[in-house]
C-alpha cells in the first residue's frame, strides 16, 4: 500500500472543500491537527416561512454563512443537520417539522462529541434559528464535558440595530428574506411577498428584538409566552413586512456577519493556539462529577486548576 502524504505536502489551505464532508478522513484529520482546529456547526431549522421564502431558509442562512466565515477564516465546516429546535409558538404550524428539545440537545452534543475525535478542539454553533432553549443548554452541558464551545444565532451576534434594516428581525420579513435574496436568491419569490402579522401579549417596548440594543426593563424576546401560537393567529406565517427585502441589504448584513465571526475565530486562534483545547480538558474525558467522579487531569498547556499557561491574560 502506497504511502499517504502528508497533509501539508498536498493539501494545507488548499484541500477539497470547507466542507468536512467534502473532504477524506486523512485530510480533515490532518487539516485539523496543522492548520486550524476550530470547526463550525451550522444549524437552522425546517419551517414555514410565508408564500415567497423556501422551508430550508434558516438551515440555507446558516450553511451558507458558515462557508464565506471558513474560507475567511481556515476554519471547518461540519454538515448541518437541517431540522431544529422551536419556540413554543412555532409548533404545529403546517410545513414546521420541528424536533424536541431533547432530541434537539442531543443531537448537538452528539455531533461536537464526534467531531472532537478528529482533532477539532473548538466548536462555534452559528445558528440562524431561534432555538435558544436547545442551542444553550447544550453549550453548558458540552462545557462540563470538556468541550470548548460558544454559540450565538447570527442576527444577536451582529446586533445591527437597524444600521442596515428598517425594522427588527423577526420571522420570514425585511431581514430574513433579505439574507435569503444575498445567498440564494433564485428561491425567492418576491412577487408573493406580503406584510405579516403577529399578536403580541405585551407592549413591545417590553420585548428586545433580535439585533436591537436593549434598554432597562426589558425581557429577551424568548424570554417568555408573548405571542400566540402561530398556527391560530397567523394566515401566511409572516411576521414583519419581507416587502421592503433587498438583495442590497442581505449583502450588507452577510458582510457584516462573516467579518465579525471571522475576527472572532482569528482572535480565538492567537490567544489558544492549534492543538490547543482552551478548557485543558483532554477531549472527550470531561467533566465527570455528576457521576460521582472528579475534574480530570488538564493537560500539559494548563496548570492544576485549568488555568492556561501558554500566555500572559
Amino acid at each position: 500500500m502506497a504511502e499517504l502524504k502528508k497533509q501539508t505536502e498536498f493539501k494545507l489551505y488548499k484541500r477539497d472543500s470547507v466542507f468536512f464532508d467534502q473532504n477524506t478522513a486523512p485530510v480533515n484529520i490532518a487539516y485539523a491537527k496543522e492548520v486550524n482546529d476550530v470547526a463550525i456547526l451550522p444549524l437552522g431549522a425546517i419551517e414555514q416561512h410565508g408564500p415567497h421564502c423556501p422551508n430550508g431558509l434558516d438551515s440555507f442562512n446558516a450553511i451558507c454563512l458558515a462557508k464565506k466565515v471558513a474560507e475567511k477564516s481556515g476554519a471547518t465546516v461540519l454538515p448541518c443537520p437541517m431540522y431544529g429546535g422551536h419556540p413554543y409558538m412555532h409548533m404545529g404550524m403546517p410545513a414546521t417539522i420541528a424536533l424536541n428539545y431533547e432530541t434537539n440537545m442531543a443531537l448537538i452534543h452528539d455531533i461536537i462529541a464526534g467531531a472532537s475525535n478528529v482533532g477539532y478542539n473548538k466548536f462555534i454553533l452559528l445558528v440562524a434559528h431561534g432555538q435558544d432553549s436547545s442551542f444553550i443548554p447544550a453549550v453548558h452541558k458540552l462545557g462540563m464535558e470538556g468541550y470548548f464551545t460558544v454559540a450565538s444565532t447570527w442576527y444577536d451576534f451582529l446586533g445591527d440595530n437597524k444600521a442596515v434594516l428598517s425594522d427588527y428581525m423577526w420571522h420570514a420579513d425585511e431581514a430574513e428574506t433579505s439574507m435569503a435574496l444575498s445567498l440564494y436568491g433564485d428561491l425567492v419569490h418576491m412577487d408573493l411577498a406580503i406584510d405579516g402579522g403577529g399578536t403580541t401579549l405585551v407592549d413591545g417596548k417590553w420585548k428586545k428584538a433580535p439585533g436591537e440594543t436593549s434598554h432597562p426593563f426589558q425581557f429577551y424576546h424568548f424570554d417568555g409566552t408573548f405571542a400566540l401560537m402561530e398556527k391560530d393567529d397567523l394566515d401566511y406565517g409572516v411576521i414583519g413586512n419581507p416587502t421592503k427585502a433587498s438583495k442590497e441589504k442581505g449583502d450588507a448584513l452577510v458582510e457584516k456577519v462573516v467579518e465579525g465571526y471571522s475576527a472572532f475565530i482569528k482572535d480565538l486562534l492567537e490567544r489558544h493556539p492549534v492543538g490547543i483545547n482552551p478548557l485543558g480538558f483532554r477531549n472527550p474525558l470531561g467533566f465527570n462529577g455528576f457521576n460521582g467522579g472528579a475534574y480530570p487531569t488538564f493537560d500539559k498547556d494548563h496548570d492544576e486548576k485549568g488555568r492556561p499557561i501558554y500566555y500572559n491574560k
